[in-house]
């Protein structure tokens, strides 16, 4: 596996066809120091999804924040994001690996299923995805995925752990500690009242566990 740095928040988009006000709080929460933004959308418009992507996407470059696009590598490829998200139905890892070359991004939702992060680095991944970690209001259905994942995962695994579920700047320090890299974050620090002060609440995080 490549080496790769990946550590800190993750920040992930809200879902929302108001461009304008996406990309004021996405610029805000940027100045907070992220590790990484991953543009979600499940919006039904595909140039709506392409112009967010576009614009999110220049906001990232100008602060110095890898992109990346969640569930489709062919917006991921248009956009010329960093890097591409994939979930358990989102086309085969191996391809979207070549398709990305040596520098692109490849993270991979992993739930709580072992051998599917297994699959994932032997397939390419510079990260894998657990959760959810706790109860989510974006995906209330999930299923639970136990911490010591990270915990076995940090030392069998040997690429960059993501934990997804909602987590808050209350509950995050277990989740480093128990081995996590990544801190995939929506509402926490989008519904802020200062989105940069809360992000760069979790960089903080992680300079004190550094």
């Amino acid at each position: 596996m490549r080496e790769r740095r990946l550590r800190g928040l993750y920040l992930v988009t809200p879902d929302t066809a108001d461009t304008a006000s996406l990309l004021v709080g996405v610029e805000a929460a940027l100045a907070g120091r992220p590790a990484l933004l991953q543009y979600r959308s499940k919006q039904p418009d595909a140039l709506l999804r392409r112009e967010q992507a576009g614009e999110i996407r220049t906001l990232c470059r100008r602060a110095g924040v890898p992109f990346i696009v969640n569930d489709s590598l062919e917006l991921a490829l248009a956009v010329d994001a960093d890097g591409v998200h994939l979930g358990l139905e989102d086309g085969d890892l191996a391809g979207a690996r070549r398709a990305l070359g040596a520098r692109g991004i490849l993270g991979v939702t992993c739930y709580d299923e072992w051998p599917r992060a297994q699959a994932a680095v032997a397939a390419g991944a510079d990260y894998v995805a657990f959760g959810a970690v706790f109860a989510s209001a974006t995906k209330p259905a999930a299923v639970h995925a136990p911490l010591d994942l990270f915990t076995r995962g940090r030392r069998e695994l040997g690429v960059a752990l993501t934990a997804i579920g909602g987590i808050t700047l209350d509950n995050a320090a277990d989740v480093v500690a128990a081995g996590a890299d990544l801190l995939a974050v929506i509402s926490d620090v989008f519904d802020a009242p200062e989105p940069a002060a809360r992000a760069a609440g979790y960089a903080a995080l992680f300079d004190a566990s550094a």
